[in-house]
């Protein structure tokens, strides 16, 4: 990969941290359709494209059962690794996105290939970051912030340059945290997802 970060185990192990922290918010408050205790259910994944340097935490993606009897619905906290169901974490979606307009068709062909990125998925993440999330209720209430406004046509780029944050991985850290209620359709609370640069 272009960043040496990316290749770093400390770094994916403070993202996960950080889930586990809001994922303890989440647990602590109960079952948000009817209060009950929840219990840990968490269910796997299989992260494509950097596996050998995640740990075995990213083996699953942190999420909740209710306890009580006639309820038992699942909550899934919001998370800043991975981004739904899409099978590439968060930061590479982002970065890979980001990156595009700056890369040569040589080095585009690298990255994907050691990624193993099909020009099918890459096409559909270009999608996603200029039509679904800027509909999106999280990026509305956001888009205010930002003056002049945020270019949609070369999202993520656009807005990873207008985040705060002396270091790239900060940047990307904030974006994460930004997108992150559209990763769960099950925990609509608000919750403070908290980005510390020093411990990253």
């Amino acid at each position: 990969m272009c960043h040496a970060f990316l290749n770093d185990s400390r770094f994916y192990r403070y993202l996960f941290l950080v889930d586990q922290e809001v994922a303890s918010d989440v647990q602590s408050s109960g079952c948000p359709y009817c209060g009950g205790v929840l219990h840990s259910a968490c269910y796997p994944r299989k992260p494509r494209g950097i596996r050998s340097v995640l740990d075995s935490s990213y083996k699953t993606r942190l999420s909740f059962c209710c306890a009580m009897e006639g309820c038992r619905r699942r909550t899934t906290p919001p998370s800043i690794r991975f981004l739904g169901r899409k099978v590439y974490l968060g930061i590479i979606i982002i970065l890979v996105t980001a990156l595009e307009h700056g890369l040569t068709p040589r080095r585009r062909k690298q990255l994907m290939e050691k990624l193993d990125l099909y020009p099918q998925t890459f096409s559909r993440w270009q999608k996603w970051w200029r039509e679904t999330f800027p509909s999106s209720r999280c990026w509305q209430a956001e888009q205010g912030s930002y003056a002049p406004p945020v270019e949609i046509k070369q999202m993520p780029g656009s807005l990873l340059g207008r985040l705060e944050g002396d270091h790239l991985k900060h940047r990307l850290c904030l974006l994460l945290r930004l997108i992150a209620p559209l990763t769960t359709t099950s925990c609509s609370r608000s919750l403070r997802v908290v980005i510390n640069p020093q411990k990253m």
